[in-house]
């Protein structure tokens, strides 16, 4: 697990400490050009006076083994050692992508987290999952490699637009689905109607943390993180391909934890009224995501890829009731396609 974990307003100060480190040769801040803006003015009175930015656009579509040669070729020239290290200033994208180029460099170099979207402080900068897009597969390449820590403040939400701000809640309502049943029922409460994000930050690293203590790399209790993303991920790879019809990646969660909860309802996993118990507050936070029935089949082939498969068999996290997930439940690709098309009926 990480070295450190710090969530709130001491975050940013104990990041402070960690970087006086004398054993630190090199300070580098990873950010797009969206995070540079808004974020980096609150993150530079707890840097070192002597630090280098490395600027990437803003956008999946900066998620990409191009991107992380411009990452490599700034290090290389900055002369940057295996002391160095990467503090990852951003959302999914920096954070996966930043601690993928921190793991390859020089064989490893360390890095931290500053996420700065719910998504990334929930989600994506916990647990030690880096990656790349490629080929148009969301993180076909990847590695898992801890940070030498992990420091979430809270105020950086307060740049994000509502959008991406429920982008983020997708995986909070995923991680309760999977995991805790009362937490589930809190959320059916209060929604996102919060004033401080901190203690439903706390409590859905929690459940996260104590699901990847068990797993570290994948290969049995982990994988039911992917509730939502075996349709999700299928979903966001194939309107990315269709310019202008992109979603963000917790909006095809979303999406995908109601079409795999139809699935398990399918499997006798879960009740008609379970069910529709998440589709209803789903929909009271997210808008429906628009495809034609004629694509059902074509979105449903990008789950082929899905990194849970086991040659053709496509491995699905479901639900065994709300708050109970279960891993490594065998879907067809026709099986997925239903769903999508069930949830196009909506």
């Amino acid at each position: 697990m990480n070295e450190i974990l710090q969530i709130g307003a001491n975050a940013l100060p104990e990041l402070a400490s960690f970087l006086l480190r004398p054993a630190i040769s090199q300070v580098f801040v990873l950010t797009d050009a969206n995070t540079h803006r808004l974020c980096y003015p609150l993150l530079a009175p707890y840097l070192p006076e002597q630090h280098t930015v490395l600027e990437l656009p803003a956008g999946e579509e900066a998620k990409t083994l191009a991107s992380c040669e411009t990452v490599w070729s700034a290090l290389t020239e900055h002369r940057a050692d295996r002391f160095a290290v990467l503090v990852n200033l951003g959302g999914g994208v920096i954070t996966d992508l930043g601690g993928f180029c921190a793991a390859l460099y020089k064989r490893g170099i360390r890095f931290v987290q500053v996420p700065t979207t719910l998504l990334a402080q929930v989600d994506a900068s916990v647990g030690g999952k880096t990656g790349v897009d490629f080929l148009g597969f969301k993180n076909q390449l990847g590695v898992f490699q801890e940070p030498a820590g992990v420091f979430i403040e809270p105020r950086f939400l307060q740049t994000l637009d509502p959008r991406q701000l429920k982008s983020g809640y997708a995986e909070i309502v995923k991680h309760s689905l999977i995991a805790d049943a009362a937490a589930f029922e809190e959320q059916r409460r209060t929604g996102m109607f919060v004033d401080d994000w901190t203690a439903t930050i706390e409590a859905s690293v929690a459940l996260k943390q104590g699901i990847v203590a068990q797993d570290p790399l994948e290969a049995g209790p982990r994988k039911l993180l992917n509730f939502g993303h075996t349709v999700g991920h299928a979903l966001e790879s194939y309107l990315l391909t269709q310019p202008g019809r992109e979603i963000l990646h917790g909006e095809a969660v979303a999406a995908g934890i109601i079409c795999e909860a139809w699935l398990s309802v399918q499997r006798g996993l879960l009740s008609a009224a379970e069910l529709d118990q998440v589709e209803t507050f789903l929909f009271s936070v997210f808008e429906k995501v628009h495809f034609v029935s004629l694509e059902t089949d074509a979105i449903a082939e990008y789950a082929l890829q899905d990194k849970k498969n086991s040659g053709a068999t496509i491995n699905c996290t479901l639900l065994e009731g709300i708050g109970r997930g279960v891993y490594d439940q065998p879907v067809t690709l026709h099986d997925v396609a239903e769903s999508l098309r069930y949830y196009h009926r909506l």
